[in-house]
């Protein structure tokens, strides 16, 4: 028998002062994230046994609301423009609240494993599928909280989402904290007029990615940590010096999987990752700004060459196309994107698993995805709800409870069922 929730309460919780009540203008970065829709996400608390107030859900609308009119796009709804073309509607109709109780254990769901069952118990349903952000906190049996958390891509990227949540956590601590406010102005991430996407754009950068429902088989997520000598090691066997953490541990993922699914040896393995822009155009972003501010790079090879060279070797493909972002990549692919917004425009929620060839691997290491204490300590634990997606990876650092301890970092894996096993034991043997 499945698990089942109770919701206690269901409300709109809106800005606690007027905010400006405008459509906003979704850059081409905003647009083509706006099919993915939201971004599902769960925080696991222990219970604080002295503290009669833990969680007290009054306090965290109260503090909501009060974020909310720094980032009151997220009280906003999803529409679009006279000319089909997505935008926000910043009508400060509230985000979603949802109060609700478990009977089960929080320690029942150890670290977080992504599955559709835990976004199902966690994260609210999206209804009216407008709105920006919805928000369920759930009671576990015996004390403990999960805070689930569902955010539109539309509006925000990574680093964004998480300047909301400090915020959001700084005002349940100290109503009167002093917080950094967002940039909304969208406008500082324009195409240019004319457009012109620069002949060697395309090597590098990666406007689309490609799903397919009908996948070779079911997938399934694991998490895999690393060590801190295993990542010495692993650093060690890319060449040491400055290599980063990211290529050296996305060359060793990318060169697992390649061998894992058995790739034809002529075929074309690509590995795609995000690259933050903030301090690549000029003039640099504003430090929060507000938005999607990331492209796709990409790292290409045939699978035997992939699979079969060092680990330096695969890691310098990587670091070698992080080298190339610069203002002209960024706005050649910005061009690229508005050139192609109806295509984009167009497309239907995406669906289904990325081939086999390809590997998409979503860094949020160095970020403060711990940053969420609302006055009762920080989360136990942080994930992805939900990996469905095969082909996507997220690197992720530890939790509080692994600090100081001998895990680095975490790899989330969503891959192949039938190779999962295989990646796996790559994965250690390598290191």
């Amino acid at each position: 028998m499945a698990t089942e929730v109770q919701v206690i309460d269901s409300s709109s919780v809106a800005p606690s002062e007027p905010t400006p009540r405008k459509a906003l203008w979704l850059s081409p970065l905003d647009l083509v994230m706006a099919s993915r829709g939201h971004t599902p996400t769960v925080y696991l608390y222990r219970s604080h046994d002295a503290a009669s107030d833990f969680f007290d859900v009054a306090r965290m609308k109260t503090s909501l609301a009060k974020a909310l009119v720094a980032f009151y796009p997220l009280a906003g709804r999803v529409d679009t423009d006279d000319n089909g073309r997505a935008q926000i509607n910043c009508n400060s109709e509230g985000a979603l609240f949802v109060v609700a109780h478990i009977d089960r254990r929080a320690d029942d769901f150890g670290h977080l494993k992504p599955s559709p069952e835990l976004r199902r118990l966690f994260v609210p349903p999206i209804e009216p599928p407008s709105i920006m952000l919805a928000i369920q906190v759930t009671f576990f049996k015996g004390g403990g909280v999960a805070l689930g958390m569902a955010l539109h891509h539309a509006a925000i990227d990574a680093m964004s989402a998480f300047h909301f949540i400090q915020t959001w956590s700084a005002f349940s601590r100290d109503g009167a904290a002093v917080v950094e406010l967002p940039c909304h102005d969208r406008a500082l991430l324009r195409a240019r007029s004319p457009p012109f996407v620069h002949p060697d754009t395309l090597s590098v950068f990666c406007p689309t990615v490609t799903f397919s429902e009908t996948s070779s088989g079911p997938t399934t997520s694991e998490t895999f940590p690393i060590s801190h000598d295993q990542l010495a090691t692993l650093k060690r066997l890319c060449g040491g010096g400055k290599i980063s953490t990211f290529c050296a541990v996305s060359a060793l993922v990318w060169q697992c999987t390649c061998v894992s699914r058995r790739l034809p040896p002529d075929a074309e393995a690509r590995l795609s990752f995000p690259a933050n822009v903030r301090r690549k155009t000029r003039p640099p972003l504003p430090d929060r700004y507000f938005g999607n501010a990331f492209i796709w790079l990409g790292a290409t090879g045939a699978a035997r060459d992939v699979a079969s060279e060092t680990l330096a070797s695969v890691a310098g493909r990587i670091s070698g196309a992080v080298r190339k972002l610069d203002d002209e990549l960024v706005r050649s692919a910005m061009d690229h994107l508005e050139i192609t917004a109806a295509e984009t425009e167009s497309q239907r929620p995406l669906k289904g698993s990325m081939p086999e060839t390809e590997l998409r691997i979503n860094s949020w290491l160095g970020m403060p995805v711990y940053d969420a204490d609302f006055g009762w300590g920080r989360p136990r634990a942080m994930s992805r709800a939900e990996s469905v997606r095969g082909g996507f990876v997220y690197l992720m650092d530890v939790g509080p409870e692994d600090e100081g301890g001998t895990c680095a970092l975490r790899v989330l894996m969503c891959m192949e069922a039938a190779n999962m096993s295989e990646f796996e034991r790559l994965l250690y043997a390598n290191i």
